[in-house]
């Protein structure tokens, strides 16, 4: 029996970091292996690995989207692999990191290599910033819309009352939105040295009114800046305690605040502003269209880059106050676990008896927007469900533009529609949804072949 120890992590830290987790156990018992699986969910770290824990692991298994510190498993055989592997092939991994050699200690900060490729670069640098960013943006959305549901539509003009304090409170958690996605964007290509001038450039792009895409380019460019200064400014070893405090922070901002404020705060601003009048102006076919392709890309991967990609965009015009792409997203992200569980009920034939049971939870996952509660079910069948959730997610996101609804905050699935104000057309908003479940659930029960028959 050998000792595996490992980490999980995706970007939201809702979904895929806890059934990351499960897999990985299920598949170290069913090998005979003993684990200890650290979860880096939206909850913070989890079972958390002990130090005699690590030096007694025969092996480390990283399954993350994001950045994690892998320098206490130095010197330690380990792999490193995205969230989804472990989710899809947890034997395969676990066999794959007990062949794997030890990661050398003069080699402390250098990525892990593995022989399936993963994704690096600016896709992680993206989620591990989103993944800080959405606490914010669920915060300051709820609190405005709970403002909004005890002062009105006016309620900014009634300073000093508990409905004003509530509005005024999540506004503030909004402006800290992208200074939280720069930042810690920053800080996932250059470690600590990088949040200082990733918080300072996404302050700035809020400032100038770069938005998201400001924030964005702003947190890779002060970790690259970041990077760029440690590698190439040597100090005598004397002076070299000055490089953290002093050199690496102050030059770095001063930097990226001259590139934000003379080089790309006006022409981001006009391609933001520009992005968000074409948006604002969709009507009829277009907004169909637009629901359509998002409502594919949040089915397409189930938590994925096309998912994120949908979702990051919709946060992102939310941030400037457009809100019908988040209302489209995010109906369109419950559909395929309510699909999926609407056709275990309807078509049980189609489903053996573990599947049926997990439809069940598929329920409690859909109505609250963990659109990776499909995922068993679309592993198990991809070519027959992903066709079929992808086509119930275009109809919702479809359904969601054209009646004009509205969302106003990124997250929480039906749980926030009963708070005044949050939603828009809030009975066209559940039509769109019911549509979409029944559409996918309907295709299922079509294409999907009878249990006895597979």
């Amino acid at each position: 029996m050998m000792k595996i120890v490992a980490v999980t992590s995706c970007p939201t830290g809702i979904a895929h970091t806890y059934m990351a987790a499960e897999a990985l156990q299920m598949a170290a018992k069913e090998m005979g292996h003993e684990i200890k699986v650290e979860t880096q969910g939206s909850v913070g770290a989890e079972n958390v690995i002990s130090e005699k824990e690590v030096k007694e692991a025969d092996t480390v298994i990283i399954a993350a989207d994001t950045n994690v510190d892998k320098s206490r498993f130095v010197g330690k055989p380990m792999v490193e692999v995205s969230v989804k592997d472990a989710i899809k092939d947890a034997k395969g991994l676990m066999n794959k990191a007990l062949e794997a050699k030890p990661v050398e200690k003069k080699k402390e900060r250098q990525e892990v290599k593995v022989e399936k490729a993963e994704r690096k670069g600016i896709y992680k640098h993206l989620m591990t910033g989103v993944s800080y960013m959405i606490p914010f943006v669920v915060a300051g959305g709820l609190l405005i819309a709970l403002g909004f549901a005890f002062g009105g539509i006016y309620v900014y003009k009634t300073p000093g009352t508990f409905a004003e304090a509530l509005f005024s409170t999540g506004k503030q958690a909004f402006a800290l939105m992208l200074p939280v996605l720069s930042g810690y964007m920053a800080y996932s290509i250059a470690d600590r040295p990088g949040l200082v001038p990733g918080f300072v450039g996404g302050a700035l792009a809020n400032t100038v009114g770069a938005g998201f895409i400001g924030a964005l380019l702003a947190g890779l460019l002060a970790g690259y800046i970041v990077v760029l200064i440690k590698k190439y400014i040597k100090l005598p070893k004397t002076l070299e305690g000055l490089m953290p405090v002093l050199i690496i922070p102050v030059l770095s901002t001063a930097i990226i605040a001259l590139i934000m404020i003379f080089v790309l705060g006006n022409p981001v601003k006009a391609m933001n502003d520009g992005l968000s009048a074409w948006l604002n102006g969709l009507q009829g076919a277009n907004a169909a269209i637009l629901g359509i392709v998002l409502g594919c890309m949040m089915a397409f991967d189930m938590g994925g880059p096309f998912n994120k990609a949908a979702y990051v965009f919709a946060t992102g015009t939310l941030a400037s106050g457009g809100t019908t792409i988040m209302a489209a997203v995010m109906a369109a992200g419950m559909v395929p676990p309510l699909g999926i569980a609407l056709a275990t009920v309807i078509a049980k034939n189609k489903f053996n008896e573990q599947e049926r049971e997990a439809g069940k939870a598929a329920w409690a996952l859909g109505v609250s927007f963990i659109t990776e509660g499909a995922i068993p079910f679309a592993a198990a069948d991809p070519f027959r469900v992903i066709p079929s959730i992808m086509a119930g997610s275009a109809v919702t996101g479809a359904l969601s533009m054209l009646f004009g609804c509205t969302l106003a905050v990124p997250h929480g699935g039906i749980w926030v529609l009963v708070i005044p104000n949050v939603v828009q057309h809030l009975f066209l908003y559940l039509i769109a949804i019911l549509a979409g479940m029944v559409v996918s659930a309907m295709l299922l029960s079509v294409v999907k072949k009878n249990v006895y028959e597979q």
